[in-house]
Order: structure tokens, then sequence, then C-alpha cells
């Protein structure tokens, strides 16, 4: 018997009509989990992402759990670095370490294309959801600027001084990275939908540290270059970044078809600044500690916005975090799902 494939959200992010508006949560596999907090008393981060049939599993439980829309697959951006001779370990309490950080041309040119031999894994997994899955799988990678972030400052940084530094100082050197940046994301989003990805999200977490003018000089190119590579895939592309409400319009104009907001801008405002992409969004997740009729309120203002036009895909602004309890998603995603087919007119999955 075929599968039958809930296909709702590719048609979201197409900027196609649906009956309902879709919806997944970023980081809807992780530590708020109880499932996955038991798998990580033994099996590092490392150690998930490297077993194709446990993170396959990691990356479904959410879809049978909550009932979203889509599954993103279960990896850290970190993934593809070591391939290019990039020396990371994720610290608990931390995130990602680089003893030796990359600040001069030498450290660049050291850096090696990405074998994706290295990473078999990835698409092992990408392969054994595809026979699992009754909802589309998206795929990601880290943005090259937020990568650049964590092996220029060799961690996690609050600033970022090292890395507008070298941006500003040395552009050769940073022109260099993002060249080798860029055609790792590219080849890793192309293997990925080689093995089965139905959509692909650029994570740009800290591209908010920078103002629109730097983004346009030292960033646009790169991402530019990758959309227009990745375009050739036929699959749907995002752009998500936090704090980055001042660069929607962007990516308004890059080859992309879905731009991913955060909670500092609203649907209607990203609307009424030309943005007419799809877009993903984008309910504060602090909201999931609060009573249930104060994240109704909320998301019935944030989906009464989305709904205007096709092409709305409901989100959180950030990722879910450890405090949250599942049972809080499980009841928003049914309501979203029911608010928005009795207003859209929708029938029943």
């Amino acid at each position: 018997m075929t599968r039958r494939m809930n296909d709702t959200i590719l048609k979201a992010f197409k900027g196609e009509a649906t009956d309902y508006v879709p919806v997944w949560y970023m980081r809807q596999a992780g530590r708020y989990q109880p499932e996955y907090r038991e798998i990580k008393k033994t099996r590092t981060l490392f150690e998930i992402t490297h077993d194709a049939e446990l993170c396959a599993y990691v990356t479904e439980l959410p879809v049978k759990q909550l009932g979203v829309d889509a599954a993103i697959l279960y990896k850290d951006i970190m993934t593809p670095l070591p391939s290019m001779g990039v020396d990371v370990e994720i610290k608990s309490g931390i995130g990602p370490v680089i003893d030796n950080p990359y600040r001069t041309m030498e450290d660049v040119e050291r850096l090696k294309p990405l074998n994706t031999d290295d990473i078999s894994y990835v698409f092992e997994t990408i392969r054994l959801l595809r026979e699992r899955l009754e909802v589309p799988l998206i795929g990601f990678s880290g943005a090259p600027f937020t990568l650049a972030s964590y092996m220029i400052e060799g961690g996690p940084s609050k600033s970022y001084h090292r890395t507008k530094a070298l941006m500003y100082a040395e552009p050769d050197v940073w022109n260099a990275l993002m060249e080798k940046l860029g055609d790792m994301v590219i080849t890793y989003a192309t293997a990925q939908a080689e093995a089965g990805i139905q959509a692909f999200q650029l994570f740009d977490s800290w591209v908010g540290t920078l103002s629109r003018k730097d983004y346009v000089r030292y960033i646009k190119p790169t991402t530019e270059r990758i959309f227009t590579e990745l375009r050739k895939l036929d699959i749907p592309l995002i752009m998500h970044g936090v704090g980055a409400s001042h660069l929607v319009e962007e990516w308004q104009d890059q080859p992309l078809d879905v731009v991913g907001l955060d909670w500092r801008l609203s649907v209607q405002e990203a609307r009424d600044r030309g943005i007419t992409k799809a877009v993903q969004g984008n309910l504060d997740p602090s909201f999931l500690l609060a009573p249930w009729p104060v994240i109704e309120a909320k998301v019935k203002e944030i989906l009464d916005e989305g709904m205007k036009q096709p092409g709305y895909v409901f989100n959180l602004g950030h990722g879910v975090f450890p405090e949250v309890d599942p049972s809080v998603l499980v009841k928003l995603t049914a309501f979203i799902h029911d608010y928005s087919r009795e207003k859209m007119g929708g029938t029943s999955l």
C-alpha cells in the first residue's frame, strides 16, 4: 500500500493555497523531550548524528508526538566542518569549540573542500526517513556568517568582535573564507537533496549582529550564490536568521522561496515592507512558558495575519528550549491546525 504524503507544507512554501496553516518548530527534536534526554545520558550529539538509525528515530519522534507537518533533519550545523579539516568539539553547556581559530589567509587556505563521503551517515539518515515519514523532510545547513563566527571566535560569542574585525580589516581573508564556506553549503545541500530532502533551510543564527549595509557588502554575495546554485535542485529554499528583521528586504530579492521571521517583525509588518514571498514564523518561544490563554491569544494574532494571503507556515521565531513542556506543543499544533482550518474552510486530514 502506498503511503499518503501530507504535502501541505510544500504547497505553502511555494506560495500556494492550502486548507489550513502547516506548522513545524525549529529544534522540535531536542532537550525538552524526555526520550531525547534519556538518549543524551549515554550518547553525545556527535554519536547520535553518526548513528543513522538513532538519528532517524530522533528526527521522526516529534512528528509522531506533536503532529507537525514536517520533519527537520536532526544534525548540528558543525556536522560538515570536520571534513574540511576543522577540529571542532561540542562541549556541554558551551556549544561548538574550536581550539585553533581561523584568522589568517594561511588558516583559510588549509580548509579542504567538503568530501560528502566523510558524512555519509547524514545521507543514510535521510534515506531512512524518506522510507518512514508521511510528511516532508527539511534539510538544512548553517550559513557562512554563522559558521565563520565560530571558526574565527573559537566558540560562541556575544559580541563577534573578532569576526567583524577580520571582516572589516582583512577583506581578502574574509572573501576567501566566504567562498570556501559557500562552496561547502552548496555541496552539502545538493547531497542532501540527492538523498531525498524535500526542502532546505539556511540557518544564519548570528547574522542579525550585522548592519544591513555590512550584510549587503560582506554576506549577501555568498548567500545569493548559494541560493542561485540550489535553485537547480527544484525544492523550496528557506532563509532564516535571528534578530535579522532589518535584512528581510535583502532576502526578498534573492532566489529563495521562504523568508523566515523571528518574533521581532510581525507577518503583517513584513508584508507591509514588500515581502511577497512565502513567510515562516514567528511566535516568540518564551510564550511557551505562559498560561494557555496567553499563548492562544498571541497565536490567533499571528495566524490571522499569516492567513491573509497564501504562503504562510507557522513556526517559532527561534528554537524550542529545554524548559518547554511537550504537552504545550501538542496542544499548540492542534490549535493551529483547527483554528486555521475553520478560518480557511479546509477539510479534515
